[in-house]
């Protein structure tokens, strides 16, 4: 029996839907700009180019439904956006093979603290500083397959205080799940537990102390986070 020097972390797990047992997650991909007029609104061509993913920790996830406003940051922006949980792995999946190593799908916001991720993009550092905090991540319980099948398309919507902020369709997004899959496994080897977020739409902005949270995909329920 391996003896460790000291306490074992946590491994984080997320609910699922309609069942006791949770899923465990191993990665967190994230997909930057993968909605045109998203795109735009950061100041970048919309037009289709190579994708390209950051990652946030697995235990930035979080089911509570309370988002902390971080340290160090006067300006948290909301991100909306679909997450998908991977059941098996590997290299160099095909495209045409892709879903086959999908378990389900679910809701997830990828805070950011936008003051730092810019100055890190100025300066041409990484910007775990601003995307990889602790609790970034709120989420909801994963779908599984089996009950909701592929989602390729579906309305996409998410509110501050009743109000509508981002709008889209998840078949706007311009890399879909087969091709982030796909892509992500030939620099990568992808493995059960790993989950990508697969981009937002445009309509991003601040959010303060108080304010409430709702986002909500055709098919994968609602999810209400308050900012605490």
């Amino acid at each position: 029996m391996t003896q460790y020097t000291i306490e074992t972390p946590p491994v984080t797990a997320l609910p699922v839907a309609g069942q006791d047992a949770v899923f465990p997650v191993r990665r967190i991909y994230c997909i930057g700009r993968n909605y045109a007029a998203h795109a735009i609104e950061m100041g970048h061509d919309p037009d289709r180019e190579d994708p390209f993913f950051f990652q946030k920790n697995p235990n930035n996830l979080d089911t509570s439904g309370s988002f902390p406003y971080p340290p160090h940051t006067s300006d948290v922006h909301h991100e909306a956006e679909m997450l998908v949980a991977l059941k098996t792995g590997g290299t160099n999946i095909p495209v045409e093979k892709a879903l086959d190593h999908v378990f389900g799908y679910g809701l997830a916001l990828d805070m950011t603290r936008r003051d730092l991720q810019g100055i890190a993009k100025k300066a041409g550092r990484p910007w775990e500083i601003g995307k990889a905090f602790e609790r970034s991540a709120p989420c909801g319980p994963i779908h599984p397959v089996s009950e909701v099948g592929h989602p390729s398309e579906g309305h996409l919507e998410f509110k501050v205080n009743g109000e509508v902020r981002q709008e889209g369709d998840l078949n706007q997004m311009i890399w879909k799940v087969p091709e982030m899959i796909s892509y992500l496994s030939e620099y990568f080897e992808l493995a059960p537990g790993d989950v990508i977020l697969s981009g937002t739409p445009s309509g991003v902005g601040p959010v303060s102390k108080g304010d409430t949270m709702e986002l909500s995909i055709d098919g994968l329920g609602t999810l209400t986070v308050t900012v605490t």
